[in-house]
């Protein structure tokens, strides 16, 4: 119980939520920036602090668009940025989360290690 009151009184800080936003929006744009300096196509989505690209040029907004996404160049990407420290969702259809607790010092590693990636593709 305790632990939940610390949150919800964190929760209730001015800024928290836009301070979420503002790091998800960094990572997500960070990570299509990698891809696409990378030259390799993805489709990113985001929501308040969860994102997800998708590994297709297609705009993806239903199963059958998310469907025509390359899942073995997922699989690769995710065992690469295993190997650079990243833990990610383990499939091509989860969504990934930023938390108030990342830093810009993480969210820039994790960029790195997504152009990293997605140029071994």
């Amino acid at each position: 119980m305790s632990a939940g009151i610390a949150t919800l009184k964190l929760l209730k800080k001015p800024g928290f939520y836009q301070q979420l936003e503002e790091k998800s929006a960094y990572l997500a744009a960070g990570i299509a920036q990698a891809a696409k300096g990378a030259g390799y196509p993805i489709f990113s989505t985001r929501v308040g602090s969860m994102f997800c690209a998708f590994f297709t040029k297609n705009e993806v907004i239903d199963w059958e668009s998310a469907a025509t996404s390359d899942t073995k160049a997922f699989a690769t990407f995710f065992r690469g940025m295993l190997e650079e420290g990243i833990y990610l969702a383990p499939s091509q259809y989860e969504t990934g989360f930023v938390s108030i607790a990342h830093t810009t010092t993480d969210l820039d590693r994790t960029i790195a290690a997504a152009g990293k990636c997605f140029r071994q593709l």
